[in-house]
């Protein structure tokens, strides 16, 4: 990909910020504990009743995606749309890590964990940037990848930290001292399975997806017991029937195209591809605790753009699933893109908010925003669509067939909405995403399945010369219809996070870090961070302030300028 110019940090605030934490970044080169004084935060135990009200809680970020419904709205008022622009870095902590950074910041009680490229944690004084303790997991011989080192956050419950990591172990981690309490091995890296995402901790058992959609795995979602990390349940994202209904439509109702005949022939001749078919989850589920059942969406078929190999709808592929959590039974399901040949997968994690159904009546929804360009609004009840919104990126050519030759298709596959949580504004009705522009070909040649390695069945490739940007765009859930939009110089990659202060904050490639109004979509405040700033944000309050954290670190699918940064911001 074409590497992204950056915008250089303003240097009176970066000497500032590096000003105050000077001492804490050398503490972290030396791999030392800090002083006493910082070393006295501690932050308790973490109840399943604190996660299950994290939603109200101003003080803590107690979730990847804020709470289990994964809104990304905090509730803090002190920072608000009309004193943001003073807002200023409290402290910048330097990890060890100059690489992809992904990280959603957790905080409790005044203690932050974050988590760098190749599955490493540390915990910090939440209002002083001082390092309490750091993690190295030890990755084994065999660690396989499609989109850079990444890892995206840590799950805390009780007295444990919970880190899946690169080489596909899950690792529970002493919260106060950082020593490792148990780990267990959740797939085979060897085979192509890998973990980038998050864990989500309810009800005392740790939930994982795995990654290596494009290695030809069998994607899953596990639940496992938080105390010690035996296998509670499993469920396979690719089912032995994957061959669904022969759709010829997207969600949308457009005609994707395909030779029904030919696929049905294919079937015949090899049977159901199920157990390289892929479906890896990316991200964290959303809990709805009153009906005891989860939401998650699944990723890409294997190989990515070559659908001849693999006959039939590829179910859950492309899919939003619901499952009960305490069994990990199938609910319901629905499936956006049937034999996707464009790498166009589900990855943004889903959201749960009230929405108006087709009558206006006010149900239990959740809310996806896809690859597509489109938020896709659902019944919670049975997955069913209600609406998908106007798109938010610019679409050509749908849904074009991947050629040797290569074929031009928008969006290109990054999307659309990537993995980038997105957020919603409750009072508003209010949904917002960040999108990437990528003109992109699809070019497909086929190839068998290679034992865990890279499988493609082709590439994407982005096109020379042609304009990439990104969108930030606010939709209005219960009609569909766009509220505002904001173009960005470079495709957008990381989360965006919303506030009760009428506040909506996100970065850029560029390293630019800003706050909008989240009415309008005004500018209100801009940081220059020196590098690219494409990580989900979160909030907190400690000392009586609120923060606004975020990392620094730049990102491997958009190439953006690495960095090693996590920062705060309050009011000065």
């Amino acid at each position: 990909m074409t590497t992204i110019r950056m915008i250089l940090a303003s240097a009176a605030a970066f000497a500032l910020a590096m000003s105050l934490t000077s001492a804490t970044a050398q503490q972290s080169k030396r791999g030392q504990r800090p002083p006493a004084a910082a070393a006295s935060v501690a932050p308790g135990n973490v109840t399943q009743d604190m996660l299950s009200r994290a939603a109200a809680d101003a003080n803590n970020f107690l979730h990847t995606n804020g709470d289990y419904t994964q809104k990304r709205y905090h509730p803090a008022t002190q920072i608000n749309a009309s004193n943001v622009r003073r807002l200023r870095p409290a402290w910048i902590f330097q990890t060890d890590v100059k690489e992809s950074l992904e990280t959603s910041p957790i905080v409790v009680n005044g203690v932050m964990y974050v988590t760098t490229s190749f599955s490493q944690v540390y915990a910090l004084n939440a209002q002083t940037g001082e390092q309490l303790w750091y993690y190295k997991q030890p990755l084994g011989p065999i660690t396989t990848y499609c989109c850079g080192p990444n890892n995206r956050g840590v799950a805390v419950y009780e007295d444990k930290v919970y880190l899946a990591t690169l080489d596909s172990k899950l690792v529970a981690l002493d919260a106060k001292t950082g020593s490792k309490v148990w780990q267990t091995d959740i797939a085979d890296p060897e085979l192509g399975y890998s973990e980038t995402m998050a864990p989500t901790v309810v009800k005392g058992k740790v939930l994982i997806g795995t990654n290596g959609g494009e290695y030809g795995i069998r994607g899953f979602v596990r639940a496992y017991d938080a105390k010690d990390g035996k296998l509670l349940w499993n469920f396979d994202t690719i089912p032995e029937n994957s061959v669904g209904v022969w759709a010829e439509k997207d969600a949308t109702g457009r005609d994707m195209k395909r030779n029904i005949q030919a696929e049905k022939d294919q079937l015949a001749k090899t049977g159901d591809p199920y157990k390289t078919l892929g479906g890896g989850v990316w991200q964290n589920p959303a809990v709805d605790l009153a009906t005891n059942r989860i939401y998650f969406v699944v990723g890409n078929p294997s190989p990515d753009l070559d659908g001849s190999l693999r006959p039939g709808d590829n179910l859950y592929t492309d899919s939003l699933v619901s499952l009960d959590l305490d069994t990990g039974k199938y609910v319901c399901h629905f499936q956006y893109i049937a034999h996707d040949v464009w790498d166009l997968d589900s990855v943004s994690p889903p959201v749960l908010v009230d929405v108006r159904n087709n009558s206006g009546q006010l149900v239990s929804g959740v809310i996806h925003a896809g690859k597509t360009g489109h938020v896709y609004v659902h019944d919670r009840k049975d997955c069913s669509l209600i609406r998908f919104s106007e798109t938010m990126v610019p679409q050509e050519n749908m849904w074009t067939l991947p050629t040797p030759q290569g074929a031009r298709m928008l969006p290109g596959a990054n999307g659309g909405v990537e993995w980038s949580p997105i957020a919603v504004n409750p009072p508003l009705g209010v949904s917002y995403a960040i999108n990437l522009h990528q003109p992109m070909t699809y070019q497909v040649q086929s190839s068998p399945y290679p034992n865990g390695k890279l499988w493609l069945g082709g590439a994407f490739k982005v096109i020379p010369g042609e304009e990439q940007a990104g969108y930030i765009v606010a939709v209005d859930y219960n009609t569909g219809k766009i509220r505002w939009k904001v173009k960005t110089p470079q495709p957008m990659i990381g989360g965006i996070l919303a506030t009760a202060g009428g506040v909506v904050f996100t970065g850029e490639a560029n390293g630019r870090f800003r706050a909008y109004d989240g009415r309008n979509g005004n500018v209100l405040w801009t940081f220059n961070a020196g590098a690219g700033v494409n990580a989900p944000p979160s909030s907190y309050m400690a000392g009586g302030k609120q923060y606004i954290v975020v990392g620094a670190g730049g990102n491997v699918q958009i190439d953006s300028k690495r960095g090693n940064a996590i920062i705060a911001f309050t009011l000065e």
